[in-house]
């Protein structure tokens, strides 16, 4: 029997969307990726915590772990579990306010920033950008040398993030990355049942 697994981290763009956008969320989370990381930096709090509150109640449904992203005070208030930051913001947490999240992660673009984000207590962390992506236009990738370096230098979970798909992932997985990290292609697709299967992995 061949049972598929994921280790696909969604990063929502709404912007990117060609589909009502909580539509798209519901279809990415019935299709179980390792989880769906909220960014959409450009909201105001108010604005994402409404936003929050419904894609929480779509990935509950789905058992898919959702990460807020940025806004600890909004993560707080809505007693989510998991939290994804910036390391400038997660260095100003304190102990008793990570305490209150199962998983906490971090935005990484060196090994120097990953050593760090590993001290200060996450439970994974994000490298990158990886490829060439439009979402960093005119900026050199930094490559899988790079992310090697980065796995290598810290002991937790790493994804890679940053131009990656389906024709690249298997190398990004051959130098021990947890997992990666998709953005455009998810919010894009236009089918994304068969977008996932591009993407799994048999067991």
């Amino acid at each position: 029997m061949i049972i598929f697994m994921s280790d696909i981290l969604c990063v929502t763009n709404r912007n990117l969307c060609k589909e009502d956008f909580l539509q798209r969320v519901e279809k990415i989370a019935a299709n179980h990726p390792k989880g769906i990381i909220l960014r959409e930096k450009d909201l105001s709090e108010e604005e994402y915590k409404k936003l929050a509150e419904k894609v929480l109640r779509i990935c509950e449904k789905y058992h898919v772990p959702c990460m807020l992203h940025s806004f600890v005070d909004v993560a707080l208030e809505l007693r989510a579990e998991n939290i994804h930051l910036p390391l400038y913001i997660l260095q100003e947490l304190d102990e008793k306010t990570k305490e209150k999240f199962k998983i906490i992660g971090a935005s990484c673009h060196s090994v120097e920033e990953a050593q760090a984000a590993e001290n200060l207590g996450c439970t994974y962390i994000t490298a990158g950008h990886v490829f060439v992506t439009d979402c960093k236009k005119g900026l050199a990738p930094r490559g899988l040398d790079f992310l090697k370096n980065v796995i290598e230098s810290v002991s937790l979970p790493v994804y890679g993030i940053g131009g990656i798909d389906h024709k690249n992932i298997h190398a990004v997985r051959n130098i021990g990355a947890a997992g990666t990290c998709i953005m455009s292609g998810l919010m894009k697709c236009d089918d994304v049942f068969d977008f996932m299967k591009d993407f799994e992995i048999k067991v």
